[in-house]
Parts: structure tokens; sequence; C-alpha cells
């Protein structure tokens, strides 16, 4: 039997998070996708400008959309009285990531009620009459195994057919990006294993992922010039680089995918821009 052929492309799927959080991350996102490199984006379908996000992307229908399911730091789309202990009375997540994690993880009795939010989730994508092009989760939620369970069993039913999977090369980060040690090494160590465990039930279920994500380890920190970087140091394979664009505390990552530099870099090299439905 032949050995299959090596392939030398370079695939990138440029995603936006946190669609649907503020009219000026929409602005944002909708700007990087007619003038720059984004190619999707992921609709918080709570966010406070979640309406106006759905209008823009009936309006731009080459901007694949994906659901950011959100369980923490952010608004549920049932009400307190049916999530008991999950959110406040005004609808809130805890906002701390660890202390959720945690709640999630250790006290069962919420297990259900967090079902029943991402499946309200789902309905909420599904009645705005997008198609789902992948899945993920605000601060990857969606890798926590308690939340990663439920995607498990019910993922035909959400319609999942592409997820995030969220594991980046920490030797390539640490060689083109200095600072903030601990926090690239602590989340490098919890999301590899959690990629570890997840990636099996991806192949198992026909889940379609990248091969590696960048964006974990730069948290905020997306600007032109590590942009250039990556692009610059990327292997053959197939690769998301999630941003989060908006006309404020992150303009600079809108910069980035605006960025002349970065697109002759994206052509010299001939990298090919997809969505996850392009997999």
């Amino acid at each position: 039997m032949d050995d299959q052929p090596f392939d030398s492309r370079i695939r990138l799927i440029i995603n936006a998070d946190d669609f649907g959080i503020s009219h000026g991350a929409n602005r944002a996102i909708v700007r990087a996708h007619k003038e720059g490199i984004l190619r999707s984006a992921s609709l918080m379908v709570n966010g406070d400008a979640a309406n106006n996000a759905v209008m823009l992307a009936q309006q731009n229908p080459t901007l694949a959309v994906g659901l950011h399911i959100t369980l923490v730091n952010g608004k549920s789309t049932l009400k307190p009285s049916e999530i008991i202990g999950v959110v406040n009375q005004r609808f809130e997540f805890d906002e701390s990531p660890v202390r959720a994690g945690m709640r999630y993880y250790f006290n069962g009795d919420l297990d259900t009620y967090l079902k029943q939010e991402i499946d309200a989730q789902f309905r909420e994508f599904r009645t705005a009459g997008l198609e789902l092009d992948h899945v993920n989760g605000h601060l990857h939620f969606h890798l926590h195994p308690t939340i990663f369970n439920h995607i498990k069993r019910h993922y035909q039913t959400w319609g999942i057919k592409a997820m995030r999977l969220t594991r980046e090369p920490l030797l390539l980060n640490l060689r083109i990006a200095w600072g903030h040690y601990f926090y690239r090494l602590s989340h490098d160590f919890i999301f590899d294993r959690l990629a570890l465990d997840a990636q099996p039930a991806f192949q198992r279920r026909g889940i379609k992922h990248a091969d590696y994500t960048f964006g974990l380890l730069q948290n905020s920190r997306m600007n032109e010039k590590y942009l250039v970087r990556l692009l610059e140091n990327l292997f053959p394979g197939t690769f998301e680089i999630y941003f989060h664009p908006d006309e404020d505390e992150h303009a600079h990552e809108l910069e980035a995918l605006l960025s002349p530099k970065v697109r002759e870099i994206i052509r010299q090299r001939n990298i090919e821009l997809i969505r996850y439905q392009d997999l």
C-alpha cells in the first residue's frame, strides 16, 4: 500500500469570538470580514448586541457564524427560576471562570440545568435562521468535562459538525512571544490535557476540528507584530486563529486583521483562508 502523499498546504481559519457582545465588537467584526482576513465569527446569543449581530450576519452571508456557548461571564437564555443556582436574578453567570468551573464540576445538582441552558442557546441560534458553522465556548468552557459530556451525548441533536479543539503549540508560542509566562504555561497545561481527552471523542463522532488553535496563550495581545511572526512560522496543517476585535479595548486586534503586511505574508506563503465548513 502506497504511503499517503505529504500535504504541504497551510489552511487557516480566522475567527472572531464574542460576536454580539457589543455594537462596537459587531462593527469591528464586520469590518474585519469585509476589509480584512476574517472569515468567521462565534455568536453569543445572549450578548447585549446579539440581535444586531444576527442582522449583520444575515447581511453578510459570506461570514460563517458559529455558536459561542456562554456559561460564564455572560447571560443566560433561560430564566433564573429554570436553572436554579446557575445564574443570579439578573440572568448573569459567575464572572470567575475558576469558581464557575469548580462549581460545575463538583456540584452535580447543576448538571441538568447546564444541559437545559446549552440546549436553549442552540435553540436560540436556530431561531436566528443562521447556518451553524462551528461550536466553541466562551472562555473555552465547551471543553470543561461536565459541559463536554453533554456535547458528546447530544451533538447530533444540536447539529454539531465542527468544534474548536483548544490546544496551542507551546514551544512555537514561547519562541515568538514574551512575557506573561505563568499565564501561558498554566493555560497550556490545563487545555493541553482537556484537548487530549476531547480529541478522540471528536474523531469517533466525526466532529471536524483544526490541528491547532492560536489565541489562548496570547489572550488579548493578538496584535500585528505577533500575527506576523506567527504566520511566518506556521508549518503545514490546518489551524484556527481567534481574535476579539472591537473598537476600544481590543482595537489592536482589529488593526491586525486589517493589516496589509499580514495580507502580504498570507499571499507570499500561499496560505489558504477557509471556514470550518470547508474542512
